[in-house]
């Protein structure tokens, strides 16, 4: 253990504040504008980097962090970012490590190597306790402290590590089964939402879906040879907690096709509660296709053939409304945040399938391998799927896969339906004398 002993200089009216780890005098960097980022209500990543440098008892970790701020405050100064990429990888594998290498590292010595590694969190995010105490444990040996659950593409991101510690890291965490993600031009790590363990709207088993489509493409992801980044996420209703149609070029979404469950006591105790008025302006004017209706009494009416799934009213209700019981997924692809073309949202190529046999496990194994095979023979380099299906053309896409048009498929959720396909060119003919009409009465 070492001990730690703040130490203030006053010469000539300038602060000097140095940390004494045992032996060791560390020179703080002056960090005013880094400063600035911890004032205000909410919590700050430089007040958690300053914890490191400040309070750890490995003086390595406080150097590492301290040349990371250092470093960070330069970046400010100058409105330059100073991280080089290269290659950095563990044996065997070709993907889950994003390397950093500092261009400034001569000043910043302690982080010139700040690599990042990405690991694969369980289905759902159950951890156990202890679980995360070896992680941590792990990491403060070989690397800077810094853990971020989760990061974007849905992995523990282990923030700040040298080239000859990633290796034994790696190899410490595998030892108790834990594995890298994704990284570069590959299958990324999946996700799903909490599921079934502690939410009632789910629709589907989110953690196998999550680790079958994950253990199907494992190699996909360990050694990338794919045109970009292709995500697999899923979530059991909806609600969409994963944001898996934004954010997925596969998402599977549970839904049901029957009815919704209504138990009318609990909601007349709803209407009792609330007032017929918050009702109305709450759940029944902002019910998407108008499907619902309060009727004299105080009951629910709900037109379930123009239901579509959306979860407002049951988000509303839960005691009262529930998911039916005929229970599947809706598949969409093509999601992505904004890079060549701007945000896409996920297409609708399957609007319904059960998961309930092997077979059906099965399919949905086939539909990301068709998908994965097709992507990757017609895309352009870094080009994601979505991107491909907007640059050939969704009837290309849907042929190449193997998939018939459905009137079901939809380009905007709770929106617009594709128009027919049998009769593509006159439609086009007809979409572009509407657009002219427009132009002309504008």
């Amino acid at each position: 253990m070492f001990s730690h002993r703040l130490i203030l200089e006053n010469n000539d009216n300038i602060i000097k504040i140095f940390i004494k780890v045992g032996e060791l005098e560390l020179k703080k960097h002056d960090t005013p504008m880094l400063d600035e980022l911890e004032n205000g209500p909410w919590p700050s990543f430089i007040s958690g980097i300053k914890r490191l440098r400040d309070t750890h008892p490995e003086a390595r970790i406080n150097e590492m962090t301290n040349d990371l701020l250092g470093q960070l405050e330069h970046s400010y100064e100058t409105r330059k970012g100073y991280w080089k990429g290269g290659t950095v990888s563990v044996y065997g594998y070709g993907g889950g490590i994003i390397p950093r290498f500092s261009e400034v590292g001569d000043a910043f010595p302690k982080s010139k190597e700040f690599h990042t590694l990405r690991v694969q969190p369980p289905a759902g995010n159950f951890y156990t306790t202890q679980s995360l105490r070896d992680l941590a444990d792990s990491w403060e040996k070989y690397g800077s402290g810094l853990v971020t659950f989760h990061g974007q593409t849905g992995n523990i991101m282990f923030i700040g590590s040298t080239t000859d510690s990633t290796q034994h890291f790696f190899d410490e965490i595998n030892d108790k089964g834990w594995d890298l993600g994704g990284a570069g031009p590959c299958v990324r790590t999946a996700m799903s939402c909490v599921g079934a363990g502690r939410c009632e709207m789910s629709n589907v088993n989110e953690h196998k879906a999550h680790r079958l489509l994950v253990n199907n493409f494992i190699d996909d992801m360990h050694r990338p040879a794919l045109p970009y980044k292709f995500k697999f996420k899923v979530s059991g209703c909806a609600n969409d907690c994963m944001n898996s149609i934004e954010r997925a070029d596969m998402s599977v979404i549970g839904t049901w096709k029957d009815d919704i469950k209504v138990d009318q006591e609990e909601f007349k105790k709803y209407v009792g509660m609330k007032g017929r008025k918050y009702v109305i302006d709450n759940i029944v004017t902002r019910c998407p296709t108008n499907a619902i209706s309060l009727n004299d009494d105080d009951s629910i009416e709900i037109d379930n053939q123009n239901c579509v799934k959306c979860m407002h009213c049951l988000n509303v209700v839960p005691k009262a409304l529930h998911p039916g019981d005929d229970k599947g997924v809706t598949i969409l692809i093509g999601g992505k945040r904004t890079l060549k073309i701007g945000d896409l949202m996920g297409t609708v190529i399957v609007p319904f399938m059960k998961l309930e046999t092997d077979e059906d496990w099965e399919r949905l194994v086939e539909i990301g391998e068709e998908t994965i095979d097709f992507w990757a023979d017609n895309a352009l380099e870094h080009e994601r799927c979505g991107e491909m299906i907007e640059r050939i053309g969704l009837v290309n896409f849907l042929e190449g896969v193997g998939f018939d048009v459905d009137p079901n498929m939809v380009a905007n959720p709770r929106e617009s339906s594709y128009v027919r396909t049998d009769d593509w060119d006159d439609e086009a003919v007809k979409w572009y004398e509407k657009a002219d009409q427009k132009k002309d009465s504008a």
